[in-house]
């Protein structure tokens, strides 16, 4: 059975040839232009930067929805191949009405999509999402005659531009003294080229591993243990002190400790959280699969957490409405205002750095220090109803939880969380259990291991 082009608040996603098109996309470009010209009637003439990731079908899609733009008389600039924060830096440093990235994030190469950005850097938010949902949908669009078409212009310096952003955030100097040796797996993404001029700036010996854009992934693309074995090797191999690992796009990063051990991705955001809040206490928010890490972290330093639905969106805008000094997700996703509304791997490299630089310890020690709960993360093919029925029955199960409905549903318990939900990007459930131990988090993955089959197989 084929499977749906996925159109949600997260963008546009399917499989080129199967669902995803380059008439979808032209239609889909023609109706954000619209929405645009609709939000800014005002101006005479608009423009989006488009940046995409390294996919072979990025160009045909880049195209497609550059010209149904351009047929609606708004202006393109083309950022080529980089990465989704940068773009989010570009389209503001461009002053541009709007911006799109061309990605399917961790997805395999068989993907590909469209992630919309408005003139602040944030997806938007629901209502402006449904509202251009519709207009591709109804092909309520406004073509322009020959002498109104949009035109389309090349920039190439999004890598330098979105590199010195980060920069300007750290103490360079401080981290070049320490000459860190780091290992960097980019999956032949779009962010190597970005990475590396950030890390080499940074006075650090890169040993880079698929940091060429190619789009032929090294290996299946989602930076996850099961997937970055080689990436583990190599660190302990080279006595790096530190290694990193980038998604397609380059806005989540996965770290390996110095031993060659897969950390993960939730340590990203917490060592991000660490050294932020030496530097400058405040609020921080996270969406509500992310570790109970971050609240450690924060009421150690005298800080508070704000929970938000699952979302970059939904993360960057509550950073924004209560002036949180870090931001982020679970998944790797590290988002600094300072740089920009975006989740942001190079973001999360010179944090690490410079935590490592300030605290003199290795990653393995800090890790240590802020770690001590075990997390379970998986995924089942799950409609929006099955998982309606998977939640009403844990929720029969765990009568004594505090349900946090805002997302799908969260169950905070005295010995840990369980968070279940359906993907905006894939046709999936995701289930994320955190506990104090292994042997509790063993507990309640059974208990919804076997909800789940009783509602799947009936």
């Amino acid at each position: 059975m084929a499977q749906e082009l996925i159109i949600s608040i997260s963008g546009m996603r399917g499989l080129i040839g199967e669902n995803l098109f380059p008439e979808t996309a032209a239609a889909y470009g023609s109706a954000f232009g619209s929405f645009l010209k609709q939000r800014h009637t005002n101006e005479k003439k608009l423009s989006v930067a488009i940046g995409r990731d390294s996919r072979p079908s990025g160009s045909m899609i880049f195209s497609a929805v550059a010209s149904g733009l351009a047929a609606v008389g708004v202006d393109v600039v083309d950022l080529g191949i980089c990465s989704t924060p940068a773009v989010g830096v570009m389209l503001r440093q461009l002053n541009c009405r709007g911006g799109i990235v061309i990605t399917a994030s961790h997805n395999p190469t068989p993907y590909n999509g469209i992630k919309l950005l408005l003139e602040n850097g944030i997806a938007p938010p629901k209502e402006m999402a449904d509202q251009i949902i519709e207009m591709y949908r109804q092909r309520k669009v406004a073509f322009v005659g020959a002498l109104d078409c949009g035109s389309i212009n090349i920039n190439h310096e999004a890598n330098q531009i979105h590199a010195n952003k980060v920069l300007s955030i750290i103490d360079k100097e401080k981290i070049v003294s320490k000459r860190f040796k780091v290992v960097l797996d980019s999956v032949n993404g779009a962010g190597g080229p970005e990475a590396v001029l950030l890390l080499e700036t940074l006075g650090c010996e890169v040993i880079c591993m698929n940091t060429e854009p190619t789009g032929v992934f090294a290996h299946t693309p989602e930076p996850t243990a099961e997937n970055l074995v080689t990436l583990c090797q190599k660190v302990a191999e080279t006595g790096a002190d530190i290694g990193f690992a980038q998604d397609p796009d380059a806005d989540r990063l996965a770290m390996v400790d110095e031993t060659g051990r897969y950390i993960g991705e939730e340590f990203t955001l917490a060592f991000a959280s660490k050294y932020i809040f030496s530097q400058m206490p405040g609020s921080a928010a996270a969406n509500l699969s992310t570790s109970r890490m971050i609240d450690d972290i924060a009421a150690q330093a005298g800080c508070s957490v704000i929970r938000t639905p699952v979302g970059e969106a939904n993360v960057a805008n509550a950073m924004v409405a209560n002036n949180c000094v870090i931001g982020g997700e679970g998944n790797g996703g590290i988002i600094d205002l300072r740089v920009g509304p975006i989740r942001d791997s190079l973001v999360g490299m010179a944090l690490a750095l410079a935590l490592l630089t300030d605290t003199n310890k290795t990653v393995s020690q800090l890790a240590a220090e802020v770690g001590g709960y075990a997390m379970h993360k998986s995924k089942y093919p799950a409609d929006k109803n099955q998982a309606a029925a998977i939640i009403k029955k844990t929720k029969a199960v765990l009568r004594d939880a505090c349900v946090n409905d805002s997302d799908g549903c969260r169950f905070d318990l005295p010995d840990g969380w369980i968070h279940i939900r359906t993907s905006n990007t894939e046709p999936i459930m995701r289930v994320i259990i955190e506990a104090q131990n292994p042997e509790t988090a063993q507990h309640y993955i059974e208990q919804i291991e076997s909800i789940c089959r009783d509602v799947l197989n009936s």
